[in-house]
């Protein structure tokens, strides 16, 4: 893209970031599990036979998907090669190969290309478009008569630490999610065809000409002490943040940052008793008439 960008820092490289978005789509496959077994009660399994998965990435919910809906071609649905390269392994060490195929598009100009389904799940996927309410108006339009649209957007930041941590100020958390705020308007600010829209999904949804048939937040939840896969995925969220907000943040606040990060400190995240990792995800649904 040519289009002039004032933050170096809200430019994504998703390539870059696809272990991170993977390990963080495994660690949380019980909270999607559940969401997809929702889904199956507001639209026959056995109805569903064609499902895309827009902003695929890696392919972990594509093949739960499949999973889920086991009469159903699932179609995972990414700008980045690399990433459907990897979601197309996953699925076919999953033994979905058959069912599960990958389709390279920029979005949202290819969107009206990608044929019409039963279910369109959206992940995380719908903030990184300019023009939400043009977007989710177009996913309407390849909805199947009584065809599902799942939209996962907002639910709860992540929380991995206690208010106080025995170094640096209280809050330390709350303060970085407050400064990832500001970098995500940025971000967002930055896409082309950028509209600020109120995000009340329900009435977003109705907008685009679908009804809305539910919402819910399904929860992931691992108390401390962490087991080594998730902890190692915390210490890579937490690098992540670093690298991304190092120009926003107060100096005291990434200088309790390092010291987390390092992994000779007994403060360390690599090392302290008390992390933990609880998420959420909010999944707004819709049917077409």
């Amino acid at each position: 893209m040519s289009h002039h960008h004032h933050h170096d820092d809200t430019q994504i490289d998703w390539n870059e970031l696809s272990t991170l978005l993977e390990t963080g789509a495994e660690l949380q496959a019980p909270l999607y599990t559940q969401a997809a077994s929702w889904l199956g009660t507001l639209v026959p399994a056995a109805g569903v036979r064609r499902i895309l998965d827009v902003g695929s990435g890696p392919g972990v919910l594509t093949c739960l998907l499949a999973k889920a809906f086991p009469y159903a071609e699932v179609v995972a649905v990414d700008a980045e090669q690399p990433l459907l390269k990897q979601a197309a392994r996953r699925a076919e060490r999953a033994g979905l190969g058959d069912r599960v195929s990958v389709r390279h598009a920029e979005l949202p100009a290819a969107i009206d290309d990608l044929g019409e389904a039963d279910l369109v799940w959206a992940g995380n996927s719908l903030h990184h478009l300019g023009d939400q309410r043009a977007a989710l108006s177009a996913f309407t339009r390849l909805l199947r008569p009584g065809g599902l649209l799942a939209v996962v957007e907002g639910g709860l930041p992540a929380r991995h630490l206690p208010r106080t941590i025995g170094i640096g100020r209280p809050g330390l958390e709350a303060r970085l999610d407050a400064v990832h705020a500001d970098w995500f308007t940025d971000m967002r600010a930055e896409l082309p065809g950028h509209t600020e829209e109120t995000e009340d999904w329900r009435a977003l949804l109705t907008a685009a000409g679908v009804t809305p048939s539910g919402t819910r937040t399904f929860l992931l939840d691992v108390p401390a002490p962490l087991p080594a896969v998730v902890r190692d995925h915390v210490v890579a969220g937490f690098t992540r943040r670093r690298t991304v907000l190092a120009d926003r943040l107060a100096a005291d606040d990434l200088a309790t940052l390092d010291r987390l990060l390092d992994p000779r400190d007994p403060q360390s995240l690599h090392r302290r008793p008390d992390v933990y990792y609880a998420t959420a995800h909010t999944v707004h649904t819709a049917r077409r008439g």
